[in-house]
């Protein structure tokens, strides 16, 4: 019985030395190929932009629900930033990531990992709902209704309020981060 132990205990020893190992040869990659997916996620929020830098700045860094934000640049020029953001919704945290134009205009808007209710809450992630904040400027709240009559107005998905307007919260979150300090730089 002892050598049987013995012999499961090396065994598991080796075994989890070479996933050590392998853990450290592949985090660099897994790290690297994250970097490149998300550098090319923001690219299609912010086309002017031709390189992207993350910015981390204590001003930024500290907002709440504001996870990263990245300045995008064109022949030296800033043209724009990314900004991610992370509001609690109905069923958990919401990903959102906005492109904002130097000029204070969205220029893209992406829902990303969320658990909101699937088949319902998970509709804030369809262009029809998510194209209401494009091409609007940084400068007004967003407000979430039913029946938008203002120009800031974003009409909410049927049955999931509280997932709408934890988007319209992320990226109110984003434009006032832009307005007050970003634009500023």
């Amino acid at each position: 019985m002892i050598k049987l132990g013995l012999v499961l205990l090396i065994i598991c020893a080796i075994s989890a030395f070479i996933l050590g190992v392998t853990n450290d040869y592949t985090q660099g990659i897994i790290q690297a190929r994250a970097h490149e997916e998300n550098v090319a996620a923001i690219k299609v929020l912010l086309p002017e932009a031709e390189e992207f830098e993350l910015v981390e700045d204590a001003n930024v860094t500290g907002v709440t629900d504001i996870v990263e934000v990245y300045q995008g640049t064109k022949n030296g020029e800033v043209v724009g930033y990314t900004v991610k953001s992370n509001p609690q919704g109905y069923g958990g945290r919401v990903d959102i990531l906005i492109g904002i134009s130097i000029d204070g205009i969205i220029t893209g808007a992406k829902v990303g990992d969320n658990t909101e209710t699937p088949g319902l809450g998970t509709k804030i992630a369809d262009a029809a709902f998510i194209n209401q904040f494009l091409d609007k400027a940084t400068t007004n709240e967003f407000q979430v209704t039913k029946d938008p009559q203002r120009e800031n107005d974003i009409e909410t998905v049927t049955g999931a309020t509280v997932s709408s307007e934890a988007v319209a919260r992320g990226i109110n979150r984003s434009t006032q981060l832009f307005e007050e300090v970003l634009k500023n730089r």
